[in-house]
């Protein structure tokens, strides 16, 4: 009996010993992702960083934190003011990468909240530095100006982190009511100003046209007044009053007066 509870016990101290392998070997696996980099932390300080694919680590003693070094989009909120003192709420989207190489040093001061810590307040920084050079309505007109002046400057400031900026995007740009008030109210007189000008023009065509239309008038009257000198203006006064005349005589005749459209001297 005694034999066979040393059997037991020593079987279930072969199970132990075994778990307790399969947990340890099961414990120092270390897979990094593609796209990834892992910092090797021993006992809590950076000693190494490990590349994409299997590694192994000290069971407890040593663990890894992963980090992306692959291209990745941030989008953050900034509120800023432009030259003539317009408040500008931009919408920013940042596509960047770390420098694969140096994500242990990055690590190491910043830990893994570095866009918390370090881009979304470079992002607010730069907006604001850039919307003070532009009055708001520049802003609008001058978008891709603008954007290239951000990405400038947040390519200086994220570039001594170690962090690459691949492209910015200026989502949206939103203005305060009464300057938005004030946009479409300039729209609109521009629009009133554009239909006025028009109808003058148009006003003025008319009377560009009835002055021409006089002027061919008086000229034909001219030429014809010239015609009428030139052929007898006596004979082409009878010759229109015959065209005008019904073919009827005068009933009744008044004393020493001729006869419409015979003239006995003749």
């Amino acid at each position: 009996m005694e034999n066979e509870d040393k059997i037991l016990i020593k079987q279930i101290g072969l199970c132990l010993i075994a778990f307790i392998a399969f947990i340890m070997i099961c414990n120092s696996i270390v897979i990094v992702n593609a796209g990834q980099r892992g910092v090797l932390l021993t006992w809590g300080a950076v000693t190494d960083v490990r590349q994409e694919g299997l590694s192994f680590k000290i069971p407890f003693a040593q663990s890894v934190k992963s980090i992306d070094v692959k291209t990745v989009k941030l989008e953050v909120e900034a509120l800023a003011y432009s030259k003539d003192i317009q408040t500008v709420n931009s919408k920013i989207a940042l596509n960047y990468h770390l420098l694969p190489e140096s994500v242990g040093t990055l690590y190491k001061e910043i830990g893994k909240d570095f866009e918390n810590r370090i881009i979304a307040p470079a992002i607010q920084e730069a907006v604001k530095a850039v919307s003070a050079k532009y009055t708001a309505q520049e802003l609008i007109e001058k978008r891709g100006e603008v954007k290239e002046g951000i990405k400038t400057q947040l390519t200086e400031r994220l570039l001594s982190r170690n962090m690459i900026v691949d492209e910015v995007s200026i989502i949206n740009f939103d203005f305060s009511l009464a300057f938005e008030q004030a946009v479409e109210a300039k729209q609109v007189a521009q629009q009133d100003a554009l239909k006025a000008q028009n109808k003058l023009e148009q006003v003025k065509f008319e009377a560009d046209q009835r002055v021409a239309q006089a002027q061919a008038e008086a000229e034909a009257i001219k030429i014809q007044a010239e015609a009428i000198t030139q052929q007898g203006g006596e004979d082409y006064v009878n010759l229109k009053a015959v065209e005008k005349w019904n073919g009827v005589l005068p009933i009744q005749m008044i004393p020493n007066a001729t006869m419409p459209f015979i003239n006995l001297t003749k």
